[in-house]
């Protein structure tokens, strides 16, 4: 029974990441290899307000997602329309860049400490039973704001204007413009968005387990769960989080702690030998990347 709460939790820490891989890739078919550093900048985000709001956790949580929401338009703003129309490898490029430079910025302004977000709010990470098993709080909001947001993020693109206007934007941005849909309009969205939902995964896994320099690598593992599931497809998301989180859980508990870092690799590797558009992924569009 605590192998399978803890695969729920791991599957929800990757999928809540891996939505933003899969909102600005699907949307404007740039592959994002900054995510993990925007993540851990959301986190640092709720470092910072906890502390601005001291004593005030209802006003400190909220403005470090809207900070957060922000930071991903900002991002577009400043760097990434720059790239449209460009070729492929020179937005991924930028992205790469733009992840080098947030890390060593973060370095120099929060230093190398390991922080604790949760701690500065007022709030404390009970342990809850579940059954036979066992789950703190934060894993248990992981869980919740991970549904919440597919939830959200599903009605979202198929029931709203701007969601079909991304939509439409991601299936033919030639078309779409000349419908008269704002390319860059919806692609400042799209980061947006993802910066957001990336930013409240950081955010919880701070509160969770603190907060240090090391949490990019946490990004970096959710991708190999985004290409197993198709890059192009949140639910594809969803089932490539849970595959690639049940693997990494069953291998850490019956062969060597160790392999945690690797199994994401690994099921990457055997599912682009098998099938390298992902489990629910498009062919054609993945073929593009």
């Amino acid at each position: 029974m605590q192998l399978a709460v803890n695969i729920v939790v791991l599957a929800s820490i990757y999928a809540l990441i891996c939505s933003g891989y899969v909102l600005i890739y699907r949307v404007s078919r740039v592959l994002s290899l900054a995510h993990g550093e925007l993540m851990m900048l959301g986190a640092y985000g709720l470092y910072a307000t906890a502390s601005l709001f001291n004593g005030h956790p209802l006003l400190a949580v909220p403005a470090a997602g809207v900070l957060a929401l922000l930071v991903g338009v900002a991002v577009y703003a400043a760097l990434m329309w720059r790239m449209t129309g460009e070729s492929v490898l020179a937005a991924v490029l930028a992205t790469i860049a733009l992840g080098i430079l947030l890390r060593g910025a973060m370095i120099l302004v929060f230093g190398t400490q390991t922080q604790h977000p949760l701690r500065d709010l007022g709030w404390s990470n009970a342990s809850l039973a579940v059954g036979s098993a066992r789950i703190s709080a934060v894993g248990l909001a992981l869980v919740l704001a991970t549904a919440l947001t597919y939830g959200a993020l599903f009605a979202f693109l198929r029931g709203t204007r701007w969601g079909i206007r991304m939509r439409a934007a991601g299936q033919n941005p030639l078309l779409a413009a000349q419908r008269g849909i704002g390319l860059h309009g919806v692609y400042a969205l799209a980061w947006g968005l993802a910066t957001f939902t990336g930013g409240m995964a950081g955010m919880l896994i701070a509160c969770d387990a603190g907060l240090e320099g090391t949490l990019v690598i946490v990004g970096l593992k959710a991708f190999p769960a985004a290409l197993v599931g198709g890059l192009d497809s949140l639910a594809g998301a969803l089932v490539g989080s849970l595959v690639v989180s049940a693997a990494e859980v069953l291998l850490i508990h019956y062969v060597d702690p160790l392999l945690s870092d690797v199994v994401p690799f690994v099921v990457l590797l055997a599912m682009l030998a098998v099938r390298p558009w992902g489990l629910l992924g498009t062919r054609e569009q993945l073929d593009r990347v």
